[in-house]
């Protein structure tokens, strides 16, 4: 059996025993932790053909997997690569086309149609058509330099000779398979942050006076917006909370190394209906919320291969849930700043809808940030402001 037939045939054996349970990166790496035998570059190359299975999202369900892992590496690539001319030479020669030419070589035009099926929960202003044909493009890496590190990033990564693009003065677009961490000190004079994460800066108000402006990221996650908030707001009273212990932990590390040392934080779980917290009320809430996060299914197809449209009113209650709980935290005249990495109107304007109607918010201002037009996560905001 040649090499490029054992590759697809394991990583067919992996897309079987794979249910969708878990971030398929994990599975992935404790597959191959469990079996030695591969070497980097046959888990690379493995690895590559489940993506490409992936990325074909709902389409072409019942073919068989050896033929749609083929079908999506040809719709995937760029250029020629060793497992399509070794195996399928007639594909091969079609990686040059457009993915309309492919698609039309293969008799397959409906296949874009089919990839993501949930056209009527869409939010007004994303494209289907364009959605459906970004899943062939992994999404970029970003980084958000930090105020003074701008050039010395920018200096320090041309030293090292890695290629980036320069979206911003404080923005950096680089590929994926770059180490980055090998390359700078993250958190420090950069973090890793998605372009449209980014641009949530743009939302957040300013504290033009010497007055301490108090904040509370109420589902910081993985830190990124609070860090973002720290270089945006002067005077600012920091508070993260988040319903997962193991995260505080991670986040104790990352502000560290960000310099971040005045904050408060806490485990709070948001779904509950008493929340205790000692520094409330606050000039601004950040509500980055639990959601379906179809807007980064680019960057985990296997998400938008095992969803089911039943799981976004699950999402929605427990957003809700979220902002009953952190408005009575609100300032009379405080923001709250509502995001989700969604593209679901579902979770974006008809939430937005509910809030104001049951809440007396005011809607200040609204931005869908689509990224499937820039190799980035799509993502929804929106300013709401508490009536006095």
């Amino acid at each position: 059996m040649s090499r490029f037939h054992s590759y697809v045939n394991s990583a067919k054996s992996i897309l079987e025993e794979y249910d969708g349970g878990e971030p398929f990166s994990l599975f992935l790496k404790s597959f191959f932790r469990r079996n030695k035998k591969y070497g980097s570059r046959d888990r690379r190359e493995i690895g590559h053909l489940c993506y490409c299975y992936f990325r074909l999202g709902k389409s072409i369900p019942d073919i068989a997997i050896e033929e749609r892992i083929l079908i999506g590496l040809l719709l995937c690539s760029k250029s020629i690569n060793d497992v399509l001319a070794n195996l399928r030479p007639e594909l091969s020669e079609k990686v040059h086309l457009s993915l309309e030419g492919k698609l039309s070589f293969m008799g397959k035009q409906s296949l874009i149609e089919n990839i993501f099926p949930f056209k009527d929960e869409l939010s007004v202003g994303v494209s289907h058509r364009a959605l459906s044909e970004s899943f062939f493009d992994q999404p970029n890496l970003f980084l958000r330099l930090r105020p003074g590190n701008e050039e010395f990033v920018k200096n320090k990564l041309q030293n090292e000779e890695v290629e980036f693009k320069e979206v911003s003065k404080s923005c950096l677009s680089l590929s994926n398979s770059v180490k980055i961490d090998q390359k700078i000190q993250l958190n420090k004079e950069a973090v890793v942050q998605d372009l449209n994460s980014q641009r949530m800066g743009e939302l957040l108000p300013s504290n033009n006076t010497e007055t301490t402006f108090s904040v509370w990221d109420c589902c910081t996650g993985s830190g990124g917006k609070s860090i973002l908030v720290y270089d945006t707001i002067t005077n600012i009273d920091l508070n993260v909370t988040d319903v997962r212990d193991s995260i505080l932990v991670n986040l104790k590390s990352r502000f560290k190394e960000a310099g971040i040392n005045s904050y408060n934080s806490g485990s709070v779980d948001l779904s509950q209906s008493t929340v205790s917290l000692s520094k409330s009320p606050f000039d601004l809430i950040i509500a980055d919320v639990p959601c379906t996060g179809s807007g980064t299914w680019g960057r985990t197809p296997e998400q938008l291969f095992y969803f089911n449209s039943d799981k976004i009113k699950k999402y929605v209650d427990l957003q809700r849930k979220i902002i009953a709980n952190t408005i009575p935290h609100l300032k009379p005249g405080g923001q709250l700043l509502y995001i989700t990495c969604s593209v679901f109107k579902k979770e974006n304007e008809e939430n937005i809808e509910f809030f104001k109607n049951e809440y007396n918010l005011d809607e200040e201002k609204r931005e869908l940030f689509t990224g499937y037009d820039k190799r980035a996560d799509s993502m929804f905001a929106c300013v709401l402001t508490k009536q006095n």
